[in-house]
Protein backbone atom coordinates (compact mmCIF):
# COMPACT_ATOMS: atom_id res chain seq x y z
CA UNK A 1 0.00 0.00 0.00
CA UNK A 2 2.76 2.36 1.26
CA UNK A 3 5.05 2.29 -1.71
CA UNK A 4 7.45 4.76 0.30
CA UNK A 5 7.66 1.79 2.68
CA UNK A 6 9.18 -0.39 0.44
CA UNK A 7 11.55 1.98 -0.92
CA UNK A 8 13.29 2.14 2.63
CA UNK A 9 14.25 -1.68 2.21
CA UNK A 10 15.37 -1.45 -1.25
CA UNK A 11 19.01 -0.19 -2.22
CA UNK A 12 19.70 2.78 -3.92
CA UNK A 13 21.95 3.24 -6.37
CA UNK A 14 23.04 6.84 -6.12
CA UNK A 15 25.94 9.61 -5.67
CA UNK A 16 24.30 10.40 -2.32
CA UNK A 17 25.52 7.95 0.53
CA UNK A 18 22.71 5.82 1.95
CA UNK A 19 22.56 5.26 5.75
CA UNK A 20 21.28 1.95 7.08
CA UNK A 21 17.84 2.19 8.79
CA UNK A 22 18.38 3.67 12.35
CA UNK A 23 13.85 3.37 13.05
CA UNK A 24 12.88 6.59 13.94
CA UNK A 25 15.58 8.88 15.17
CA UNK A 26 15.42 12.37 17.46
CA UNK A 27 18.15 15.12 15.97
CA UNK A 28 20.94 16.64 18.14
CA UNK A 29 21.30 20.42 18.11
CA UNK A 30 24.26 19.79 15.66
CA UNK A 31 21.78 17.73 13.45
CA UNK A 32 19.37 19.88 12.94
CA UNK A 33 20.77 22.88 12.34
CA UNK A 34 22.80 20.71 9.56
CA UNK A 35 19.12 20.14 8.43
CA UNK A 36 18.34 23.65 8.39
CA UNK A 37 20.91 24.46 5.97
CA UNK A 38 19.90 21.48 3.73
CA UNK A 39 16.00 22.38 4.20
CA UNK A 40 16.88 26.38 3.41
CA UNK A 41 18.83 25.49 0.33
CA UNK A 42 15.96 23.48 -0.32
CA UNK A 43 13.44 26.64 -0.22
CA UNK A 44 16.41 29.09 -2.22
CA UNK A 45 15.76 26.52 -5.35
CA UNK A 46 12.01 25.73 -5.35
CA UNK A 47 11.46 29.84 -4.10
CA UNK A 48 13.88 30.49 -7.45
CA UNK A 49 11.71 28.32 -9.59
CA UNK A 50 8.51 29.33 -9.13
CA UNK A 51 9.76 33.10 -9.48
CA UNK A 52 11.10 32.19 -13.11
CA UNK A 53 8.76 29.40 -14.47
CA UNK A 54 6.91 30.42 -17.19
CA UNK A 55 4.56 29.18 -20.05
CA UNK A 56 6.98 27.95 -23.03
CA UNK A 57 9.97 26.62 -20.72
CA UNK A 58 10.63 22.79 -20.81
CA UNK A 59 10.82 20.99 -17.36
CA UNK A 60 14.22 19.94 -18.00
CA UNK A 61 14.89 23.75 -18.31
CA UNK A 62 13.65 24.00 -14.36
CA UNK A 63 15.74 20.81 -13.43
CA UNK A 64 18.80 22.31 -15.18
CA UNK A 65 18.20 25.40 -12.90
CA UNK A 66 17.78 23.43 -9.77
CA UNK A 67 20.95 20.60 -10.24
CA UNK A 68 22.96 23.59 -10.96
CA UNK A 69 21.60 26.00 -7.67
CA UNK A 70 21.84 23.19 -5.37
CA UNK A 71 25.46 22.43 -6.65
CA UNK A 72 26.51 25.96 -6.16
CA UNK A 73 25.33 26.12 -2.56
CA UNK A 74 27.88 22.97 -1.97
CA UNK A 75 25.37 20.40 -1.65
CA UNK A 76 23.82 17.37 -3.83
CA UNK A 77 20.66 16.91 -5.66
CA UNK A 78 19.17 14.20 -3.30
CA UNK A 79 16.71 12.56 -6.05
CA UNK A 80 19.13 12.22 -8.79
CA UNK A 81 20.34 8.64 -8.75
CA UNK A 82 18.08 7.28 -5.83
CA UNK A 83 16.47 4.37 -7.24
CA UNK A 84 17.53 5.21 -10.85
CA UNK A 85 15.68 8.30 -10.68
CA UNK A 86 17.35 10.83 -13.69
CA UNK A 87 16.86 13.60 -12.98
CA UNK A 88 17.27 16.43 -9.84
CA UNK A 89 13.66 17.58 -9.46
CA UNK A 90 10.12 15.70 -10.23
CA UNK A 91 8.03 17.59 -12.05
CA UNK A 92 4.65 16.35 -12.65
CA UNK A 93 2.00 18.82 -14.68
CA UNK A 94 -1.88 18.51 -14.51
CA UNK A 95 -2.87 14.93 -14.28
CA UNK A 96 0.55 13.62 -13.52
CA UNK A 97 0.21 13.56 -9.59
CA UNK A 98 3.88 12.36 -8.88
CA UNK A 99 7.22 11.59 -10.01
CA UNK A 100 6.97 13.05 -12.91
CA UNK A 101 10.06 13.06 -14.96
CA UNK A 102 11.81 16.07 -16.51
CA UNK A 103 11.88 15.99 -20.26
CA UNK A 104 12.92 18.69 -23.23
CA UNK A 105 10.01 17.93 -24.72
CA UNK A 106 7.77 18.28 -21.83
CA UNK A 107 6.85 22.19 -22.62
CA UNK A 108 5.21 24.14 -19.96
CA UNK A 109 1.52 25.97 -20.89
CA UNK A 110 -0.55 28.74 -19.99
CA UNK A 111 -3.31 27.13 -17.03
CA UNK A 112 -1.10 24.17 -16.47
CA UNK A 113 -0.87 22.71 -12.67
CA UNK A 114 2.62 22.26 -12.26
CA UNK A 115 4.20 19.86 -9.03
CA UNK A 116 8.10 20.83 -8.56
CA UNK A 117 9.56 18.51 -6.15
CA UNK A 118 13.25 18.45 -5.04
CA UNK A 119 15.86 17.57 -2.35
CA UNK A 120 19.35 18.66 -1.44
CA UNK A 121 21.79 16.26 0.37
CA UNK A 122 24.25 18.38 2.38
CA UNK A 123 27.06 17.22 4.99
CA UNK A 124 25.43 14.22 5.71
CA UNK A 125 21.55 14.97 5.70
CA UNK A 126 18.64 15.77 3.34
CA UNK A 127 15.89 18.88 2.96
CA UNK A 128 12.55 17.88 1.20
CA UNK A 129 10.34 19.81 0.22
CA UNK A 130 7.57 20.54 -3.42
CA UNK A 131 5.31 23.53 -4.25
CA UNK A 132 2.72 23.93 -7.30
CA UNK A 133 2.60 25.83 -9.41
CA UNK A 134 0.28 27.63 -11.26
CA UNK A 135 1.21 28.93 -14.65
CA UNK A 136 -0.12 32.03 -15.92
CA UNK A 137 -4.00 31.80 -15.07
CA UNK A 138 -5.34 28.57 -14.62
CA UNK A 139 -9.14 27.82 -14.05
CA UNK A 140 -11.46 28.32 -11.10
CA UNK A 141 -11.12 24.88 -10.16
CA UNK A 142 -7.21 24.61 -10.52
CA UNK A 143 -6.82 27.47 -8.61
CA UNK A 144 -9.37 26.15 -5.66
CA UNK A 145 -7.62 22.73 -5.37
CA UNK A 146 -4.00 24.00 -5.61
CA UNK A 147 -5.49 26.69 -2.30
CA UNK A 148 -7.16 23.34 -1.06
CA UNK A 149 -3.60 21.63 -1.05
CA UNK A 150 -1.64 24.32 0.26
CA UNK A 151 -4.48 24.92 3.02
CA UNK A 152 -3.75 21.31 4.00
CA UNK A 153 -0.51 21.18 4.50
CA UNK A 154 -0.39 23.89 6.81
CA UNK A 155 -3.78 22.12 8.55
CA UNK A 156 -1.33 19.31 9.15
CA UNK A 157 1.40 21.05 10.13
CA UNK A 158 -1.04 22.92 12.81
CA UNK A 159 -0.96 19.25 14.50
CA UNK A 160 2.99 18.96 15.04
CA UNK A 161 3.94 19.23 18.89
CA UNK A 162 5.49 16.76 21.13
CA UNK A 163 3.24 14.37 22.29
CA UNK A 164 0.35 14.31 19.67
CA UNK A 165 0.18 11.77 16.86
CA UNK A 166 0.54 11.22 13.68
CA UNK A 167 -3.39 10.47 13.25
CA UNK A 168 -4.03 14.08 14.42
CA UNK A 169 -2.46 15.79 11.33
CA UNK A 170 -3.81 13.14 9.47
CA UNK A 171 -7.00 13.82 10.44
CA UNK A 172 -6.59 17.53 9.86
CA UNK A 173 -5.14 17.31 6.40
CA UNK A 174 -8.48 14.41 5.41
CA UNK A 175 -10.96 16.87 7.22
CA UNK A 176 -10.12 19.64 5.12
CA UNK A 177 -9.28 18.24 1.85
CA UNK A 178 -12.81 16.42 1.60
CA UNK A 179 -14.83 19.25 2.95
CA UNK A 180 -13.87 20.75 -0.07
CA UNK A 181 -15.10 18.17 -2.46
CA UNK A 182 -11.53 16.62 -3.44
CA UNK A 183 -9.64 13.40 -2.57
CA UNK A 184 -6.16 12.41 -0.40
CA UNK A 185 -4.04 10.33 -2.48
CA UNK A 186 -3.41 7.32 -0.31
CA UNK A 187 -0.73 4.87 -2.13
CA UNK A 188 2.09 7.85 -1.28
CA UNK A 189 2.63 9.48 2.01
CA UNK A 190 5.32 11.98 3.50
CA UNK A 191 7.74 10.16 5.90
CA UNK A 192 10.72 10.87 7.87
CA UNK A 193 13.62 12.59 6.35
CA UNK A 194 17.13 13.00 7.78
CA UNK A 195 20.42 10.65 7.13
CA UNK A 196 18.37 8.85 4.49
CA UNK A 197 16.07 10.80 2.11
CA UNK A 198 12.89 8.69 3.27
CA UNK A 199 13.09 7.26 6.83
CA UNK A 200 10.40 5.79 9.18
CA UNK A 201 8.40 6.69 9.90
CA UNK A 202 5.54 6.67 7.13
CA UNK A 203 3.39 10.77 7.70
CA UNK A 204 0.17 9.51 6.25
CA UNK A 205 -2.57 11.83 5.33
CA UNK A 206 -5.81 9.88 5.58
CA UNK A 207 -6.61 8.08 8.54
CA UNK A 208 -5.88 4.39 8.69
CA UNK A 209 -5.16 1.44 10.89
CA UNK A 210 -2.91 0.34 8.07
CA UNK A 211 0.05 2.15 9.45
CA UNK A 212 1.79 2.61 12.92
CA UNK A 213 0.22 5.94 14.38
CA UNK A 214 3.57 7.44 16.03
CA UNK A 215 3.84 9.78 18.71
CA UNK A 216 5.51 12.71 18.09
CA UNK A 217 8.84 13.59 19.62
CA UNK A 218 10.74 16.88 20.19
CA UNK A 219 14.05 16.13 17.57
CA UNK A 220 11.75 14.32 14.91
CA UNK A 221 12.36 15.50 11.44
CA UNK A 222 9.16 14.91 9.28
CA UNK A 223 8.19 15.44 5.36
CA UNK A 224 4.47 16.06 5.13
CA UNK A 225 3.05 16.06 2.08
CA UNK A 226 -0.57 15.88 1.20
CA UNK A 227 -1.45 14.93 -2.17
CA UNK A 228 -4.73 16.15 -3.46
CA UNK A 229 -6.78 15.20 -6.54
CA UNK A 230 -9.84 16.84 -8.06
CA UNK A 231 -11.70 13.73 -8.88
CA UNK A 232 -10.62 10.10 -7.53
CA UNK A 233 -8.08 9.32 -5.49
CA UNK A 234 -6.75 6.33 -7.11
CA UNK A 235 -3.73 6.47 -9.24
CA UNK A 236 -1.32 4.40 -11.76
CA UNK A 237 2.18 4.11 -13.13
CA UNK A 238 2.86 5.11 -16.37
CA UNK A 239 5.86 2.87 -18.79
CA UNK A 240 8.70 4.78 -17.60
CA UNK A 241 7.80 3.03 -13.91
CA UNK A 242 8.11 6.38 -12.46
CA UNK A 243 5.32 8.71 -13.43
CA UNK A 244 1.79 8.26 -11.31
CA UNK A 245 -1.56 9.67 -12.97
CA UNK A 246 -4.71 9.92 -11.88
CA UNK A 247 -6.83 7.27 -13.24
CA UNK A 248 -9.94 9.61 -14.04
CA UNK A 249 -7.28 12.24 -15.81
CA UNK A 250 -8.12 14.92 -13.44
CA UNK A 251 -6.14 17.39 -11.98
CA UNK A 252 -4.09 16.84 -8.76
CA UNK A 253 -1.56 18.98 -7.11
CA UNK A 254 0.55 18.25 -3.51
CA UNK A 255 2.95 20.61 -1.53
CA UNK A 256 5.22 19.29 0.86
CA UNK A 257 7.33 21.16 3.84
CA UNK A 258 10.21 19.63 5.98
CA UNK A 259 8.96 19.78 9.77
CA UNK A 260 10.90 19.82 13.09
CA UNK A 261 8.56 18.92 15.93
CA UNK A 262 9.70 20.82 18.73
CA UNK A 263 8.37 20.68 22.25
CA UNK A 264 6.01 23.23 22.16
CA UNK A 265 5.20 22.64 18.67
CA UNK A 266 6.99 23.07 15.02
CA UNK A 267 9.47 24.78 12.82
CA UNK A 268 9.33 24.41 9.23
CA UNK A 269 12.57 24.04 8.00
CA UNK A 270 11.87 24.17 4.12
CA UNK A 271 9.53 27.62 4.74
CA UNK A 272 10.70 30.03 1.37
CA UNK A 273 9.47 33.14 3.40
CA UNK A 274 12.84 33.51 4.99
CA UNK A 275 14.95 32.79 1.86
Amino acid sequence: MNILSNLLTQPTPTAVPRQRGRGIELKSQREIEIMRQASKIVATVLKEIGELTEPGMTTADLDAHAEKRIREMDAQPSFKGYQGFPASICSSINNEVVHGIPNKKKVIREGDVLKVDTGAYFEGFHGDSCITIAVGEVTPDAAKLIKVAEEALFKGIEQVKEGNYLMDLAGAIQDHVEANGFAIVEEFTGHGVGRNLHEEPSVFNFRTREMRNVKLRAGMTIAIEPIVNEGSKRTRILRDRWTAVTVDNALSAQFEHTVLVTKTGYEILTDRSKV
